[in-house]
This record gives C-alpha cells, structure tokens and sequence, in this order.
C-alpha cells in the first residue's frame, strides 16, 4: 500500500484512536471511521479498518470482560446478525454518500430518542424500554457497522438507556463488538475488502492500536460517569452530523 508520509501519519493517528476508543473513550470510534476514510476510498476503508478493530477488540476483553453483561450482548447480537446480512445486502446497491446520509440520520434519531428518555425516564422503564430498543438497535447497528464500522454510536445510546455504569459498559461493548466484528469477516472478505495487503498494512499500524488501548486503560478511571455518558452522547451526535454533512 503506497501512501504518502501525511498519509501513513493519518494512519497511525487513527489506530492509536481505535485502541483508546475501545479501552477509555467509546465516543472516540467515529473519529477514527473519518480518519482512515481520508487516507484511503471510504469502501476500501471499511476493510482496513475491521482486522484493527478486531484486535482493539480483543485487547478491550482482556480488560474488562469480569464486567461485561451478557444477558445485553445476547439481546442484541441475533438482531445485529439480521442487520449485518442487510447491509451486506445494500453495500452492492447504495453508494457512500447515500449510505453516510442514511446512517447520520439514523445515529442522530437515535440520539435524540435517548436525550429525550434521559429527562422522562422514570424507575422500572430500563426493561420496558430494551423490549423495542434492542432489536431497533440491534438491526440497526449491524446495517451500519458493515456499511460503514459505524455502529458504536448505536451501541452507546443502548448502553446508556440501559443505564450501564461506566465499567460494564465498556465490559459489555467490548464482548459485543468482538463476537460482531468477527462475524463480519467473511463478508467483508467476500466483497473484496479484506486482502493480503490490508493484512499487511494492518501488521503495520498493530502496534498503535496496543499503544491507544494502554493510554484509554489509563483514561477511564478519571472520567466520572455523568462525564462518560455525556461524551458518549456528545461524540454520537457528532459523529451523525459529520456523517451527514
């Protein structure tokens, strides 16, 4: 892969987010889907970027996987199934300005719907709420994560009305977006989106990954929960704008 010195820069930049997006700064994850998709055709990117999500995934389970719920990831993952399979689907049908549009407004929606539960939500409606919200999500977030690895925004407006403390959350996202990231695998090698020279360049940019993810280990205890939830709404939001826009 050809890149020139900006480029490669851009590249490491982005790896090291996604190390510290799935160990400290959820919300953080968009900002590295806009990075590599400068550096690189935004199709193309989505690719390049799966095998680094893949091991932040695994580096994020290590951490916390005594914290993850499961009872959470088991709701989602057969709706996320279902969307994945649709946006493999229509990646062959829409073209990337029509997938970002969608899934901006999609991520904003959604956020929307969470700022407004936030300020209604009364004790006892968590479980009432995951009846309807974890399949919506669920399809949801796996259209978007094969279109564009653009589900975290999804996944943090689930955890958060469920109302998950910070450490479970990032227990529980890590767990999720592994066992969904590797599911994705053949389908994005199917498209032609996962070579022998991403692989390569993936070696590359590893070790940034590993560098991201002890600095985000570092970052999670000094960020209170109101905090968290705040940015992981407030990145959410920005991300649908960006994607919009």
């Amino acid at each position: 892969m050809n890149l020139e010195p900006w480029q490669l820069a851009l590249a490491f930049l982005g790896a090291l987010l996604v190390g510290v997006s799935k160990t400290g700064v959820a919300g953080l994850g968009m900002l590295f889907v806009v990075i590599f998709a400068n550096v690189i055709p935004a199709r193309e990117s989505s690719g390049l970027v799966l095998p680094l999500l893949i091991f932040g995934d695994a580096v994020a389970v290590v951490s916390y996987k005594a914290h993850a719920r499961w009872p959470h990831v088991w709701r989602l993952l057969p709706w996320t199934a279902a969307g994945v399979v649709l946006g493999y689907v229509a990646l062959g049908r829409i073209d990337d300005r029509q997938a970002r549009v969608l899934i901006g407004a999609i991520i904003l929606v959604m956020v929307a719907v969470q700022v407004w539960r936030r300020r209604r939500s009364r004790p006892g409606e968590v479980e009432a709420a995951s009846a309807w919200l974890a399949p919506t999500i669920g399809v949801l977030a796996g259209f978007t994560t094969l279109v564009a690895n653009a589900a975290g925004p999804l996944m943090a407006v689930y955890l958060l009305a469920m109302r998950l403390p910070k450490m479970e959350y990032m227990g529980t996202a890590a767990v999720f977006f592994l066992l969904l990231n590797l599911f994705k695998v053949p389908f994005m090698a199917d498209l032609g989106l996962i070579t022998t020279d991403s692989l390569g360049f993936n070696l590359l940019l590893a070790p940034a990954v590993l560098l991201g993810a002890m600095i985000g280990r570092r970052l999670l205890p000094l960020i209170n929960q109101r905090l968290f939830e705040n940015l992981a709404l407030g990145l959410s939001a920005a991300a649908g704008v960006r994607l919009l826009f």
